[in-house]
């Protein structure tokens, strides 16, 4: 751990939490604390349901329905069944509790002016550029990446965004049923994996592992929301694929992409990848790469993975969209 770091990082945590007014009961100057407003503001005008913004604002279930239960008190909300779904509990604002967010909002653009007002332009600017770099930084470090059942909702999602994308960005389209598959029961141990990058419990990205018993392990659908790309979340997940692939025994590591993707081009070349000639048939292929794992594993994936038997036709990746 870098204590020094660590150290900087409390100390910004304390001089936010001061200049926000986080320390007190009456946030913003109303008489409920952080947790209550926050969540006042989340809910939003359009409502969400109750189990999509507990996972949003990663609150403990205990916390969360105290919270709810003070806000419906006062008058603020409504909890009840979805109109779509009985099962499913749905929040939404009072017309009390839409004058109250919009009056939390007005007070919090006056926090905030509160920091720049004091400020010359230059140092106003300084400021607002700084708080961008955070704010993207804290992002990026919110994100949180797990192996997946590639049958789930969101793992559907994410592969279909990124069939999508190649079919935006190859010369000539992209059509699934052409490319060398990677399907659903190949990436579940002990044949693969697939890993999910979620933000605030919504997925922003996706990888996959197969294993081939000796063989080289092959990295698949690698794909990064538009929205996080810069974040270094592509090579976050590059790095976790590696060690997943570590743990399944494997020693080295293929895939292949298409000439339209320079960014994961470059990724790749600079994650230690070299071209290697071509192993596969894949129509959309134009580079193969290859990559040793020889060096001991720095954090041992927490699932488990076995090397996987090896397949009568190797699969190696469909070209990753730019991280």
């Amino acid at each position: 751990m870098d204590d020094a770091a660590v150290r900087q990082v409390r100390i910004f945590n304390r001089t936010v939490a001061e200049r926000i007014g986080a320390l007190t009961d009456t946030f913003l100057g109303r008489a409920r604390p952080m947790g209550e407003s926050r969540t006042l503001w989340e809910i939003g005008p359009d409502g969400i349901e109750v189990r999509t913004l507990r996972a949003r604002l990663g609150l403990d279930s205990g916390y969360f329905s105290r919270v709810l239960r003070s806000l419906e008190a006062h008058g603020l909300v409504t909890v009840a069944p979805s109109r779509n779904d009985a099962r499913v509990r749905f929040i939404r604002l009072t017309r009390a509790g839409r004058a109250e967010r919009a009056e939390l909002d007005r007070r919090a653009d006056d926090v905030a002016w509160s920091f720049l007002e004091p400020l010359d332009q230059g140092r106003r600017t300084a400021l607002v550029d700084a708080v961008a770099k955070v704010e993207a930084l804290l992002r990026a470090s919110m994100v949180t990446i797990a192996v997946e059942d590639p049958t789930t909702r969101d793992a559907r999602w994410c592969i279909g965004q990124y069939f999508a994308e190649l079919d935006r960005r190859f010369e000539s389209g992209f059509d699934p049923s052409q490319s060398i598959p990677a399907d659903a029961d190949e990436l579940v141990m002990p044949r693969g994996a697939l890993l999910i990058a979620r933000l605030r419990a919504e997925p922003v990205g996706c990888g996959a592992i197969k294993f081939h018993h000796r063989a080289p392990a092959e990295l698949k659908r690698m794909w990064v929301a538009p929205e996080m790309r810069g974040s270094g979340l592509g090579r976050r997940l590059l790095r976790e694929l590696e060690r997943h692939a570590e743990a399944g025994g494997a020693r080295a590591v293929r895939l292949e992409t298409n000439r339209a993707l320079q960014e994961a081009i470059s990724l790749y070349r600079q994650s230690g990848y070299r071209e290697v000639p071509a192993f596969n048939d894949e129509p959309y292929a134009h580079h193969w790469f290859e990559k040793r794992l020889s060096g001991p594993l720095t954090k041992r994936p927490s699932t488990g993975i076995r090397p996987g038997r090896r397949t009568t036709r190797p699969s190696p990746t469909s070209p990753p969209t730019p991280p």
